[in-house]
């Protein structure tokens, strides 16, 4: 079974743009990929953990991960799945978050020349001048089409500042700025990115007429349909000193019988035939 193949059987794949092209690139190991990390924490989280075994997945099938630190869009903040304005962070909170990342992100992915590159997007997006940028990105986004997108909608109700709206625009210029100066051709991203994501894919597109691809996985939800990874203290951190390593047994410890075996085939590295084997287990 190849990467893609094994991506589905595992339940990870969500939406593609072109799913022959994205089968090809990742089974032959042509795929240069980056997933965002936004700095909203001083820690990791268990959605960046399902992120971040995708990227080692893919790594191990001869494709380049970028993993992308969020220093210029975290002083924006992403409204995709909020239902309200984020906490405006200072520069020196954010860059504290981004080199915490960047040590657990070690952890998991191997960087190095011909390995994996880690990037922070406040090299490029804070030189852009404001005038500059709009002459040359804004003709490419229909306020129509932006309104219309998943992240905005259930914003809309209660106020969407035009800070937040930007951020589409900043998302999208990074995927295509990492088009041009990594040979990066794909981007990744949790099933709530979708609309930013089909926004780069657009802009490469209608700039450089050159065709990028899109993927988004599965976010890790429960049979009920809740979201995953949160406790009654707060989130599931991969930091030991915000979530013991007791305490982190203890929440996988607790996930419900109808959810393990989904959880398994999507965090662990089991071969599929065993844990195809462990649904037979009885008492």
């Amino acid at each position: 079974m190849q990467i893609y193949e094994e991506l589905r059987a595992r339940g990870l794949i969500a939406q593609v743009t072109d799913e022959e092209e994205i089968r090809e690139l990742v089974n032959t190991g042509k795929a240069v990929f980056y997933i965002g990390f936004d700095p909203t924490a001083d820690s990791l989280h268990v959605g960046h953990f399902m992120a971040l075994c995708l990227m080692k997945r893919l790594q191990m099938a001869g494709n380049r991960p970028i993993a992308l630190i969020g220093g210029g869009t975290g002083m924006v903040g992403d409204p995709s799945g909020r239902t309200d304005m984020r906490q405006m962070m200072t520069t020196e909170t954010i860059q504290h978050n981004c080199d915490c990342f960047k040590k657990q992100m070690e952890r998991f992915i191997e960087f190095g020349p011909d390995k994996a590159i880690m990037v922070n997007n406040a090299e490029w997006l804070m030189k852009l001048n404001y005038v500059e940028l709009l002459r040359e990105v804004g003709a490419c986004f229909s306020v129509n089409n932006m309104l219309r997108a998943e992240c905005y909608k259930q914003r809309m109700e209660k106020g969407l500042s035009f800070l937040e709206f930007n951020y589409m625009i900043m998302q999208s210029y990074d995927f295509y700025h990492m088009f041009q100066t990594l040979g990066c051709n794909m981007q990744f991203g949790g099933d709530d990115q979708w609309s930013n994501m089909l926004g780069g894919t657009e802009l490469i597109r209608r700039k450089l007429g050159k065709d990028a691809y899109a993927m988004t996985i599965t976010l890790l939800m429960n049979s009920e349909g809740k979201k995953m990874g949160k406790t009654a203290k707060g989130a599931v951190w991969l930091d030991p000193n915000k979530t013991t390593p007791f305490e982190f047994y203890q929440y996988w410890r607790n996930v419900g019988d109808a959810d393990v075996l989904k959880c398994i085939r999507m965090l662990t590295f089991l071969p599929l035939e065993e844990i195809d084997a462990m649904d037979k287990w009885e008492g």
